[in-house]
Order: structure tokens, then sequence, then C-alpha cells
């Protein structure tokens, strides 16, 4: 049996990749403007840096991360809270017939490149990359 390239490859599909783009713009968007019913939400200013897409659009993890990092728990409660009005936003963006559900999870790149940055700063590492 043949293998299906669009799901068994290494990463995500080029759907998969153009539907999470398009609904990081659109949440982003969103977000910016305060369209949403919560001014909780809308008083936050939260920065959208991914959002990955289940093979079969069902799921989109949506990656963020508030201003300054402050209030990250609150931003994941809020937007969970407003899930459904921003699954509406997104899909009529979309036009794809099943918006897919979301899920928000913490942006943890930031973290991850200081944390680099301090390795690649240590005396040994460094001594060894000049090696």
């Amino acid at each position: 049996m043949a293998k299906n390239r669009f799901h068994d490859g290494p990463g995500p599909s080029q759907r998969q990749l153009r539907v999470g783009e398009q609904i990081r713009r659109t949440l982003a968007e969103v977000l910016a403007r305060g369209d949403v019913h919560d001014p909780e939400l809308n008083r936050m200013s939260i920065t959208v840096g991914e959002v990955r897409v289940s093979p079969d659009l069902k799921v989109a993890t949506a990656y963020v991360l508030p201003l300054g990092g402050q209030g990250q728990e609150d931003a994941l409660k809020l937007l969970a809270r407003n899930k459904g009005e921003l699954r509406k936003v997104a899909g009529r963006k979309l036009g794809l017939k099943f918006a897919p559900d979301l899920r928000f999870r913490l942006d943890e790149t930031f973290d991850r490149m200081d944390d680099t940055r301090r390795m690649f700063a240590q005396d040994a590492v460094r001594r060894d990359l000049d090696g």
C-alpha cells in the first residue's frame, strides 16, 4: 500500500502550514483590535507566535505570549474562556467547512532562545566552538 505523502512525512503538509498561518494572522488581528466581547481579554496585549494544525485540520494549537511575559496563566484562561468566539471569527475568515477547535499554549520559543544564548556564552562552550 502506498504511503500518503501528506500525512506520513516528517513534517506538516503545505495545507497545514497555510491554514495555521491564516489562523495565526486572524487571531493576532482580532486580539490586537480588541474585537472580542471580553473587556478583560481586550485589555491584554497577546502575541500569537505560531499556530500548528492537526493533519485533519480539526485542531489548531496557538502558541501565545502576553506582552512582557506577565500574566501568562491569566491570558491562557481568558483565551480558553473566549475560544468559541475566536473560533467563529477564524472560521469565517478561513472559509473552511468546519473551523478547527482552538487550543492555547504558552509560547516558550523566547525562553529557549535565551537558554541557548546563555549556553553559547559559557567559557567551556566558547572554547569548544573556537577550537
